[in-house]
């Protein structure tokens, strides 16, 4: 007792396990207790339990065993996770349960492992079960078949797998144990039950006893089919309504006799290996001389093709020893023997013999000669194996060919095996297309005077009549006389069909019941439609009657019965007598309007003509005699008639009787001829047409064509020739293309195209433009020998055409018949029908000769070059070919193994050429000649891998899929380990499967070849492998992959099954099976306006939440794909219709207490899946379906989950309209919706999406009122898949989404927000990242750095890798969000972005200098930020992208292209540049932005200065127009020329193009032209980098692109004005752009790629020849520079581009040396030569740099002479300067050849000067004077002493040091002169404050007046314009520490002698840009000024101190203002 209490108290688990067995048992009993309690099938108690089943079934104890095994029992039967256990579970069973000698036990095991199936777990039970029968105990073996017997009985053949018992049966008979061997006949009589005589064929070879046996038990069974009768728990539907039959005692099981799988006894058997077991010498004897050798080697090979299932392989060889025998062997045994063999063979191999039989057929055909029976009947087994491996359609060529052959017995049995053929078949497998050809050789035999052949002729149309019916084959029957039409349909009666008649049932039955009444009868109007309909097949008149030549008429009584139905009263068959017809018109016309017919007073013509009309209106349909009609319409006038109002009344009522009666044939051609007569008329030709129309609606088109297009062409009209051609093209595309006899069309417009007329000759163009539409390239094989000028018209008409897809039929031909929705199905598979069978081809069989076979497998290499030559020449003589090509298939396979690699590629290149001229019918030789193309893949060299995957995919391109991967074929080749054939194999087959709908089971052969690529040694094949996986996934399915690895080795096993986890995340989604819309009643036209309505519906009438009805509607005339998944489905809507009001009365949510903590607790235990995935798989679905069924409504749920996006938006508009009621539902459900919501953004409907975004935003303003907060549960599973959307591509999704983060803010911490985000800059969506780093800024802004996590240095060091981005916007991003975190912290930003690249910090400077703030603006901002609504954007205070609030297109586009890309320029500050976009967009005068900057320098600068009359700075009221018209618009166009879209960009290029080809515009471009370049370069290397490199991107609009751009270019620099604007650095990229646009090599490929070079070259010389001199020899300098430096980077052609434009150049100086600054070339020149000393210059492989530098010296000192030395003054330390000293040795090598002295005298110079000091030496003094002035503490020591130096020197010239400094710097100098001026000459002084703020310059003012981006002058002396407040505004950002003599400012400009950079850097083009517009609006605020207000004197002296007052009252009037 003491152990026992020790055990007792223990939980049930540790019972379970204990030592003691007492406590096993009673652990064990508790264990079932608790089982059975436990209602809740997902209760976590199960998994508690779920590693303790095993050790149930397996105690060691017999008697604790049974209560454990009852134990497992329930568990299995209740718990949801038991299906985890049942691999291991049922092994114990096998190996532990079975063998115990209990009954009880054995049965227990034996329920267990059925429960296992019960809860679908059938493939791992019946795994077990087969493994237990190789067990040693025979106990165990009886056991293990008495169950699969039972599985089998109890579960039927659908659910447990046949093949691997029917497999080891025969093992079983042979067992030792009777038991076994009683048991397995059990278990085989089973196995009868269900597949029958399949059966029979594996168990042959067992013990005859044994099989006796078998047979007597199958003899007693029941000829019924078995049920199941146990049912899996998928299957309760099945269940519930077998129980009902089983109550009710019903019979009705019989109509699931379908549901029993037929299975094929070759299924079931295991191919047998039969090449290896060939004898050694069998294809020697079976060429031997003997004949008794060759039979010994035809018996031992119909001995191993006894065989039922062989092993695919080679068997080519055999093949063609067979044919060899069958065709030439003269011992007609050996034929009969052969041709079994043959037989057996293709039984064997069935699909697998398709690449033979080809081959063998035409032997086959033409043996059939041979009369005796014996080889007849052995020939005909033969023939019809071969046909059962392939398919009648691949055939078909072979059989025609022999139909025509002058052996009756060939004809004879071609005809029976067509017959026979016909019986495999169905209709769907016997197209019209395919059925033609046959019955048109047919019909010829059915006239043989052979009997025999005209009896086989008559069996196979009957039985062809049998297969598709009547209706099908009717026209094709037309022709025959009655006897032979009762002769097929006797044949018909008799034949009996493989498949049955199931699918034509219900048809035949219609037309047998009309054939009834009507067989000796037909329709008079022979072309109406009543004649198909009824299946009277009489014989046609002639077509070519005229109206009144027969007077012959048969009246018919119409059929009484229900086969007369919809029959019309009276029915015509021949043409009717004029009498006639005038009795039948008169039935329905009133006989004032016959009498008036002819009347000769047009009134009364008319009058009669109205009323024939109503006439017609009046009468119903089947009443109205349309031939009589008509003929009265021809009477006299008929269609001559000379009054247009009459004719156009006549051609309406043609019309009208052809839309409106059933309209025949024979009455068209009563009016066709009058419609051609008029169609050219110009009054009557629409009404012509319309009437040809409406026939062609009544007769065809084809028809109608036929005929108007012959007899316009019989008449000369060549108005009514061009005007036919005219409506025809037209028709073809109202009615489609179906039907049309092409042939005969291209005969009447290749005469059209020879007509005079040039109309006649444009509308037959315009018809084969239509053609083209549906026939493709081939069209223009047909006109190839036309003349050039023509063909070109016709190419450009086929271009235009190209890209477009033909139009859908609006109109149809009209029936008149009960199948009339047949008749329209029908139709649309005729135009389905490929349009390549059309065209004609040529039998090019008998040209591959012996003689060409044998070349091609000559043993000289040049021999089968010969031939190979010969075959092309043959394709390309033949164009088009049929895909008769005889031996040449054998002869091309050895050449794709050729060792010489060229003819390797010829072959392959003929392949291609083979692809091209077959079509469609080359997947007959796939088997054949294109898997050996894929061998071709496994070359060494890439360019043969190259071209064989270039065949492939033409091949491909022609035959479809499907051929590639039936078979074994592709799983042998990715066998082979041949890396380069793997690598190259996977990657095709990764490209080409995910486009497949489906994929034949074959494709599953690959997947162990698949799984060893995975490890293969070379890298490239594991990745190609890897690739593959998931599209492998995609047709297969997981599972079945997953299977296929279990069975690898342990060590592969792992890793496969880790790559297929890993391959399962991103399987892509199979294509959308295209849905085929058909309008039964109404024409095509409908349809696609019915789809849209559809959709508005839908999409507006969301909250009719009673429609199911009406959405079924609408998804089948839409075609919704989703409708089509699955046909149990099709009975869901009926029920739940009745219950939807009661259903939806409830409330959405039903609210569980604690449901929410719950699903945490289990998502945390792993219970669950987590929430977290790349894109969203099944199970996660079901999962939240499965979750939100407790606490949903059913009636949401469904909505929610169903597979129609209209549904979804249905819910979404439930959730909105309950949101506000139902707040607390809607919180307790709020992580399921969340997630729910997750998925519709992986949807692709911009609908859901949006609404889905709608419902967001609603929500969480909601829950922020109701101060929710969301959880960490929520926020993980929800928000990350929220920043995915803000990437989107279109904005007002990405709005939506900003909106939304913002209110989440409210609703989640922002430090967890922050973590969020950050993890979105993962995102390779530049997008994404960029408004991610966005929102990471306003949240630092808004909560400071605190919210930085986990650190802000790691955070912000995150943020800063983004500064380096590719995408401009992630750059702007990034700066902008470091910038913020600058405003915060200030310097110590520097240490938490952490190292940066040298350019990344530069950028990051600039941006934070020009984006420097005061500290209240920044905390304003802030707390603009933290008032903001919660429904606001958070991110509107901030700015982004480098702007803020940019609401134009303009200002966008100046942000993206002049902000974002001048970085690293340090020009206007931030503040200033967002102010000039707020001028731009500001109506009011005002919020202008100079008073807002002014406000900066109030107290600290200005507060001293005392400026006369200072004028209140007012904004022009003409400005805002004036701005915002031309100027604006041109900023706009331009920035769109840089646009990545290309449209956008040709569009603005255009829009340019056109001002500047007026020259009343051309003025507008003036100050634009640098931003118009800089865009255009930018958009030049978007080309270069992005648009080239994208291989999607058709080329043909990158030429456009081009062509555009370079065409602008060229117009911009034929006007000299404008070119010289282009400023120095925009000149250097722009040919540094143009110069690799030469040398791109991509370029040189495209068709017009060399026109678009020598269009560049043109426009550089323009560059070159009408840019300033200055800027381009300067640039090109600066170029040269870079590109020597950079010269890995550049070909040495580069640079050799710049010297030849530098050679130009140079030869252009004499012609314009006055216009160029030489100082500064000369400069550039210095420069140059620091960095490339004469040493290193020589260094250099290439001399030409060298050399031109020298040679433009020796040009410019040419042209000056020793003046040039006057030309330094730029240059620093010029003693030390390597050019001053080249210069001196040119000019003492020049006096030294001259003799003479240069005159070093200045032409400026006077004789003060001459005396005194060279000019050389005046400049310098000059530069040292303003260097003072321009100092902090020498200003007034320069002013004096520039004032003395002026003084000495009266003549001396200091113009050109202020020349280009501002107005403001001029002012200042020249009031300092003049204060000098009065303290010398004792004058009067000005005061010291006006002193102080005249003369005295701030510490930072001088060194930025001096630089070179001041405002030009405006040459008003003293006057204070806007320009001076700019000054002072600009030495504010002095004050804040903003340097404007950085290293990245422009290059100074020659006069400048203030601050001179060591050494000089070319300014950027967005630098010059950005500059050139605040020039701009400097300059307009200038004259503005200049023009409202007129130029005051000002002078110190005057000045007092009510200006300053003056100016303080203006500045506080602004300041309110803002306010």
């Amino acid at each position: 007792m003491g152990d026992e209490s020790e055990w007792i108290k223990l939980p049930i688990d540790q019972k379970c396990e204990h030592k003691v067995w007492k406590a096993r048992l009673n652990g064990y009993e508790e264990a079932a207790k608790l089982f059975q309690k436990i209602s809740d099938e997902k209760s976590p108690e199960w998994s508690k339990h779920l590693g303790l089943i095993k050790k149930f079934v397996t105690d060691s104890n017999a008697v604790v065993q049974l209560k454990g095994l009852e134990a497992a029992l329930v568990y299995i039967q209740n718990a949801h996770v038991a299906g985890k256990t049942a691999g291991e579970v049922v092994s114990g069973v096998v190996n532990k349960v079975f063998n115990q000698p209990k009954v009880r036990a054995k049965e227990l095991g034996i329920e267990i492992c059925l429960m296992y199936m019960e809860i679908e777990k059938t493939e791992p039970v019946q795994e077990e079960l087969v493994k237990g029968l190789d067990n040693k105990n025979p106990k165990i073996i009886v056991a293990c078949i008495e169950t699969l017997r039972k599985a089998l009985g109890e579960f039927g053949s659908k659910i447990v797998q046949l093949k691997p018992i029917v497999k080891v049966l025969p093992k079983l008979f042979e067992s030792r144990e009777k038991a076994v061997r009683d048991e397995a006949k059990l278990l085989a009589v089973e196995v009868y039950k269900w597949i029958r005589d399949a059966l029979r064929p594996p168990l042959q070879n067992i013990n005859s006893v044994q099989l006796k046996e078998l047979e007597e038990e199958w003899v007693k069974l029941p000829t019924s089919a078995p049920k199941q009768t146990r049912f899996l728990r998928s299957q309760q539907d099945l269940k519930a309504k077998f129980e009902q039959h089983q109550a009710t005692g019903d019979e009705e099981g019989d109509d699931e006799e379908d549901d029993v799988p037929v299975v094929d006894a070759y299924e079931l058997l295991e191919p047998v290996e039969i090449l290896l077991k060939l004898p050694k010498d069998f294809y020697d004897k079976i060429e031997a001389k003997k004949w008794q050798e060759r039979k010994e080697a035809l018996e031992a090979l119909e001995l191993l093709v006894k065989n039922p299932r062989l092993e695919s392989g080679d068997y080519s060889d055999v093949v063609r020893a067979l044919k060899r025998v069958i065709g030439k062997d003269s011992n007609v045994l050996l034929v009969a023997l052969g041709a079994k063999c043959l037989a057996g063979l293709a039984a064997g191999l069935r699909k697998k013999f398709q690449t033979y039989a080809g081959h063998v057929m035409p032997t086959l055909l033409e043996k059939f000669k041979e009369k005796k029976p014996l080889v007849v009947q052995a020939l005909q087994e033969a023939i019809d194996a071969v046909f059962l491996t392939t398919t009648l359609q691949s055939l078909s060529e072979d059989v025609l060919a022999v139909m025509d052959n002058k052996n009756p017995s060939i004809k004879q049995q071609a005809a029976l095996f067509l017959a026979r053929s016909f019986c495999h078949c169905t209709a769907s497998t016997l197209p019209k297309s395919l059925l033609k050809p046959l019955c048109a050789a047919l019909l010829k035999q059915i006239n043989d005077s052979a009997l025999e052949v005209r009896d086989a002729a008559f069996e196979a149309l009957g039985t062809a009549l049998k297969v598709v019916g009547e209706r099908i084959m009717n026209p094709f029957l037309a022709d025959v006389d009655k006897l032979k039409l009762e002769k097929i349909k006797e044949s018909s009666e008799k034949v009996e069909l493989v498949h049955g008649k199931k699918s034509n049932a219900s048809k035949e039955a219609n037309v047998g019941a009309t054939g009834k009444g009507c067989s000796a009868s037909s329709s008079g109007d022979k072309a109406d439609a009543s004649a198909t309909r009824t299946g009277v097949l009489s014989k046609k008149t002639s077509a070519n009657k005229s109206a009144g030549a027969s007077k012959k008429m048969k009246a018919v009584v119409p059929p009484s019965g229900p086969s007369g139905k919809g029959k019309k009263a009276v029915e015509i068959k021949e043409d009717l007598s004029i009498e006639v017809c005038e009795e039948q018109a008169a039935a329905i016309l009133p006989a004032t309007c016959l009498q008036q017919l002819d009347s000769s007073n047009w009134k009364e013509r008319l009058a009669s003509m109205e009323e024939f009309q109503k006439g017609v209106e009046a009468t119903e349909k089947k009443s109205l005699p349309c031939q009589a009609l008509v003929r009265m319409l021809a009477k006299k006038p008929g269609w001559k008639e000379t009054n247009f109002q009459v004719m156009q009344m006549k051609l309406h009522i043609v019309a009208l009787i052809a839309q409106k009666g059933n309209f025949s044939r024979i009455s068209a051609e009563v009016v066709m001829d009058g419609l051609v007569d008029k169609i050219g008329d110009i009054k009557c030709g629409v009404k012509a047409k319309e009437a040809l129309t409406a026939i062609a609606a009544a007769c065809s088109l084809p028809w109608t064509a036929e005929q108007v297009v012959a007899m316009a062409f019989a008449q000369k009209n060549p108005k009514n020739q061009s005007e036919i051609l005219n409506w025809l093209a037209a028709a073809i595309k109202e009615f489609g293309f179906a039907g049309l006899n092409v042939k005969a069309f291209i005969s009447h417009v290749k005469t059209a195209l020879a007509a005079t007329n040039p109309a006649v000759r444009i509308s037959a163009v315009a018809l084969l433009g239509v053609m083209y539409l549906y026939m493709g390239a081939p069209l223009r094989m047909f006109f190839e020998d036309e003349k050039p000028a023509l063909l070109s018209q016709i190419d450009a008409e086929f271009e235009k055409m190209q890209g477009q897809a033909p139009p859908a039929a609006i109109r149809r031909v009209a029936k008149h018949d009960a199948d009339e929705e047949e008749a329209t199905e029908e139709q649309d598979d005729e135009e389905n029908g490929n349009v390549q069978d059309l065209l004609p081809r040529t039998d090019i069989g008998d040209k591959i000769t012996s003689d060409l076979v044998t070349k091609l497998g000559d043993k000289n290499w040049k021999i089968r070059k010969e031939g190979l030559d010969e075959l092309c020449t043959i394709l390309n003589e033949a164009k088009l070919i049929q895909p008769n090509i005889g031996d040449l298939p054998g002869a091309l396979k050895g050449r794709l193994n050729d060792s010489n690699k060229i003819l390797v590629q010829q072959t392959l290149a003929i392949l291609q050429q083979m692809a091209t001229a077959m079509g469609p019918n080359i997947r007959q030789h796939v088997k054949h000649l294109g898997i050996p193309i894929i061998t071709v893949l496994g070359d060494s060299k890439s360019n043969v891998r190259a071209a064989a995957l270039t065949t492939l995919n033409l091949w491909v391109e022609k035959t479809g899929m499907k051929e590639w991967l039936d078979g074994d074929d592709l799983s042998e080749e990715l066998k082979k380990e041949n890396p380069f054939l793997r690598q190259e194999l996977l990657g095709w087959l990764a490209e080409k499967l995910p486009s497949l709908r489906t994929v034949p089971t074959d494709l599953g052969h690959c997947l162990p070849h698949l799984y060893s690529c995975l490890e293969d040694r070379n890298g490239d094949v594991r990745k190609k492998a890897q690739d593959a996986l998931p599209t492998f996934m995609m047709h297969l399915g997981y599972e079945k992959m997953q299977k296929v690895a279990s069975k690898l080795k342990p060590a592969s096993k792992d890793q496969v099954l880790a790559a297929l986890e890993k391959a399962q995340a991103v399987v892509p989604a199979k294509p959308v099976v295209p849905t085929k819309t058909s309008s039964k009643s109404n024409a095509g036209a409908a349809r696609p306006v019915g789809a849209a309505s559809a959709r508005v519906n839908c999409a507006s009438a969301n909250d009719e939440t009673d429609s199911f009805k009406s959405d079924a509607k609408k998804g089948k005339s839409t075609g919704v794909a989703s409708k089509l998944k699955s046909a149990p489905n099709k009975k869901v809507p009926s029920k739940p219709i009745v219950k939807d009001d009661d259903d939806r009365s409830g409330p959405l949510f039903i609210i569980i207490p604690n449901a929410k903590e719950q699903r945490v607790k289990d998502e945390r235990a792993l219970k669950v899946l987590k929430w977290n995935f790349t894109t969203p798989r099944d199970e996660y679905s079901e999962q939240l379906k499965t979750q939100m069924s407790s606490c949903v409504a059913k009636w949401v749920q469904d909505e929610m989950f169903h597979s129609d996006f209209h549904h979804h938006i249905k819910a979404l508009t439930v959730l909105l309209e309950h949101l506000e009621n139902e707040i607390e539902g809607t919180v307790a459900c709020l992580d399921l919706i969340l997630r729910w919501l997750t998925l519709r953004f992986f949807d692709t409907n911009t609908t859901v999406l949006m609404k889905v975004l709608e419902y967001l935003k609603l929500l969480f303003t909601l829950l922020s009122k109701e101060d929710y907060h969301l959880t960490e549960n929520e926020g993980n599973s929800f928000i990350p898949y929220l920043i995915n959307k803000v990437g989107e591509s279109k904005d007002v999704i990405r709005k939506d989404v900003r909106s939304i983060l913002n209110i989440l803010c409210k609703l989640y911490p922002a430090s967890k927000m922050f973590n969020l985000i950050m993890d979105g800059l993962k995102s390779k969506n530049s997008k994404q990242r960029a408004e991610c780093l966005e929102e990471l800024g306003s949240l630092i802004e808004v909560h400071d750095l605190n919210v930085c996590q986990p650190t802000p240095a790691k955070a912000l060091k995150e943020i800063a890798s983004q500064i380096g981005d590719r995408d401009t916007s992630v750059r702007n991003a990034a700066l902008n969000t470091v910038v913020t975190v600058y405003n915060i912290c200030g310097d110590q930003v520097y240490k938490l972005v952490g190292n940066l690249s040298e350019k990344e910090m530069s950028m990051l400077e600039e941006r934070i200098k020009r984006s420097a703030k005061k500290p209240s603006t920044v905390s304003v901002k802030q707390e603009e930020k933290t008032q903001r609504p919660p429904g606001t954007n958070q991110n509107a205070g901030m700015p982004r992208k480098g702007c803020e609030d940019v609401p134009s297109k303009l200002n966008q586009a100046r942000c993206n292209n002049a902000q974002s890309a001048s970085e690293s320029t340090h020009t206007i500050p931030r503040e200033f540049q967002l102010d000039l976009d707020k001028i731009e967009n500001d109506n009011h005068a005002g919020r202008c932005e100079l008073p807002d900057l002014v406000q900066h320098q109030l107290d600290e600068l200005y507060e001293p200065v005392c400026i006369p009359e200072p004028k209140n700075r007012s904004v022009s009221p003409h400005y805002d127009e004036m701005h915002g018209t031309t100027d604006s618009t041109i900023n706009f166009v331009v920035s769109q020329v840089a646009s990545s879209e290309i449209n956008t960009s040709i569009q603005a290029l255009a829009q340019i193009d056109e001002v500047l080809r007026q020259e009343s515009k051309v003025d507008a471009m003036s100050g634009h032209i640098d931003q118009f370049l800089i865009a255009t370069f930018m958009q030049l290397r978007l080309i270069y980098n992005t648009h080239m490199a994208d291989e999607k991107l058709n080329k043909s609009e990158i030429l456009k692109l081009y062509s555009c751009i370079i065409g602008n270019m060229i117009t911009l620099f034929q006007i000299e004005p404008l070119a010289k604007e282009a400023s120095m650095g925009v000149l250097k990229d722009l040919m540094h752009g143009l110069i690799l646009l030469m040398l791109d090599s991509r370029l040189e490929d495209l068709d017009e790629g060399p026109q678009v070079i020598r269009s560049i070259n043109l426009l550089m010389v323009k560059v070159l020849e009408k840019s300033d001199p200055t800027n381009i020899l300067s640039s090109l300098i600066v170029l040269l520079q870079d590109s020597l430096l950079a010269t890995p980077n550049n070909s040495p052609k580069f640079s050799e581009l710049i010297l030849k434009c530098l050679w130009r150049v140079i030869r252009l100086l004499p012609n314009n040396i006055n216009d160029v600054n030489v100082d500064r070339i000369l400069l550039d020149l210095h420069n140059f030569m620091r960095v490339f000393p004469k040493e290193r210059l020589k260094q250099m492989k290439c001399d030409l740099p060298m050399r031109t530098q020298k040679t433009l010296l020796h040009a410019l000192y040419k042209l000056l002479g020793p003046k040039i030395m006057d030309h330094l003054t730029l240059i620093e330390n010029k003693n030390e300067s390597e050019l001053e000293a080249h210069l001196r040795r040119v000019i003492k090598h020049s006096v030294g050849l001259s003799g003479g002295k240069t005159d070093s005298e200045t032409e400026k110079g006077g004789s003060t000067i001459e005396d005194k000091e060279s000019k050389a030496k005046i400049s310098e003094t000059l530069a040292e004077i303003f260097k003072k002035i321009g100092s902090k503490e020498n200003t007034r020591e320069g002013l004096a002493e520039l004032y003395e130096y002026r003084k000495k020197y009266s003549d001396a010239d200091i113009e050109p040091f202020l020349r280009k400094s501002s107005q403001f710097f001029q002012n200042y100098i020249e009031r300092g002169l003049r204060l000098v001026e009065n303290e010398r000459e004792g004058k009067g002084r000005i005061s010291s404050s006006s002193s102080s703020a005249g003369f005295s310059s701030p510490p930072d003012e001088m060194p930025y007046v001096a630089s070179s981006t001041s405002i030009p002058p405006s040459g008003n002396g003293e006057e204070l314009g806007p320009a001076v407040y700019l000054e002072r505004l600009k030495i504010l950002r002095q004050r804040c520490g903003l340097e404007n003599n950085s290293k990245h400012e422009e290059r100074q400009p020659p006069t400048s002698l203030l601050s001179k950079p060591a050494v000089p850097t070319v300014a950027s083009s967005s630098e010059l840009l950005h500059n050139k517009l605040t020039h701009l609006r400097d300059s307009r605020e200038c004259t503005q000024e200049q023009e409202s207000h007129p130029p005051t004197q000002t002078n110190s002296s005057t000045t007092s101190a009510t200006n300053l007052d003056d100016l303080k009252k203006r500045l506080e009037r602004i300041k309110s203002s803002r306010k």
